[in-house]
């Protein structure tokens, strides 16, 4: 008997290293995790404190501070996944469904409501994503200390409160860090080794999910077909096949929603045409109009939309670094969502938008290695968050 579990043991090493190998890696997450709920919820504390001791005037600011974590964009989500989308119109249709119906079947396992299930759901995406990270970094680097400052920057980064909120973006996250794990298999430190062909299929699965979640997944086929072109001189025919389905996968999780809608609704494009409206992200426009425009909003006293700029300066200067230090896969999408995020009429939720393009935070990690650097860069993220969500729960900022 002995000798058959060694010979197992020897058979799958893999299966005998995994949970200490999953225990390594949750540790390193668990404390930034933990830290950017207790800054957020703690931050939301607060804003119940001065609603309920100065009763402003706006009706908005209170109502939105007791929405708490189901505010904004969540409030959507809780009720697409309570009455599914018919009821709530056409505006309803932004919102991609795969959260929404993970959500409910979620509150109906557990037994939780809807609402809690999202919130539920969005945090526990969130440590998966921040783990996946931590691997993804440290595969890549072979830097554990590197990939610890990734996923410290990820959690507490001041768009990162939306993470803590019952928002599909933690869930973007997972697939889109996973996706990228899959693809970049075997690229770590500079050289090509293992079997890519899994990798694809996994690739695939990970792009669909994506696409049915946020219309931003679509994305993925970037960083696909970037890394599909470079390894096309090593790949068989049946890779070959395997990466034009792990390109092709993240346009069929957003076709099986848009078909849906054209089923439902008679059109297609309608949840596209109700994104693209003034309200919302808007149509195609002048990235440097809309910044010129969302700078006269200082002078008007329009904070939430002032705030915007210095991001985008921000999220530049990382995409050069990221071109710089980072393969090439990492670039293209983090440039192709930086360039969504900018295409609109205005750049409410600009911030949220560039979080989605996690390499961003790689870039930025990669840049505060010396130790009191690092420190700074961080207290002030911390606080920073702490901020943009004090101003988000009262309804000063769009998430």
């Amino acid at each position: 008997m002995k000798a058959g579990a060694v010979g197992l043991r020897a058979a799958r090493p893999g299966l005998t290293n995994l949970v200490p190998r999953t225990g390594r890696v949750l540790r390193s997450v668990l404390a930034p995790w933990i830290v950017a709920r207790v800054i957020v919820l703690g931050t939301l504390a607060v804003a119940h404190f001065v609603v309920d001791r100065i009763h402003p005037g706006t009706p908005g600011v209170t109502a939105r501070v007791h929405q708490g974590l189901l505010g904004w964009d969540a409030g959507w989500y809780e009720a697409i996944a309570r009455f599914g989308y018919a009821p709530l119109g056409h505006q309803s249709l932004r919102f991609f469904p795969l959260f929404s119906l993970a959500g409910r079947a979620l509150g109906f396992v557990t037994g939780l409501g809807d609402g809690d299930a999202l919130v539920m759901l969005a945090n526990a995406s969130a440590l998966v994503a921040t783990a996946l990270v931590f691997v993804l970094v440290r595969r890549e680097s072979g830097d554990e200390v590197l990939a610890r400052r990734a996923v410290w920057l990820l959690s507490i980064v001041p768009p990162a409160f939306v993470l803590v909120m019952g928002y599909a973006e933690a869930t973007l996250l997972v697939f889109s860090v996973g996706c990228f794990l899959a693809i970049r298999r075997g690229a770590g430190r500079g050289h090509w080794t293992g079997r890519p062909g899994p990798a694809w299929c996994s690739a695939a699965a990970l792009g669909f999910a994506a696409g049915l979640t946020r219309p931003l997944g679509v994305l993925l086929v970037v960083p696909v077909v970037v890394e599909a072109v470079r390894r096309r001189r090593s790949m068989t025919g049946r890779e070959q096949a395997a990466a034009a389905l792990a390109a092709f996968a993240p346009l069929a999780g957003m076709a099986v929603f848009l078909g849906w809608s054209a089923r439902v609704f008679g059109d297609a494009l309608l949840p596209l045409r109700v994104q693209a409206q003034a309200g919302h992200h808007g149509g195609l426009s002048d990235p440097v109009a809309t910044l010129v425009h969302d700078a006269r909003g200082l002078v008007h006293h329009h904070v939430g939309t002032a705030l915007h700029l210095p991001w985008v300066l921000v999220v530049v200067a990382l995409l050069v670094v990221c071109w710089r230090r980072w393969p090439a896969s990492y670039g293209a999408f983090a440039t192709a969502v930086v360039l969504v995020a900018l295409s609109g009429t205005n750049l409410d939720s600009f911030e949220r938008y560039s979080l989605s393009a996690f390499p961003l935070v790689l870039a930025g990690a990669s840049l505060i290695s010396r130790p009191t650097v690092e420190r700074s860069v961080l207290v002030l993220a911390g606080a920073g968050l702490a901020v943009y969500a004090l101003l988000a729960f009262c309804n000063l900022l769009v998430p």
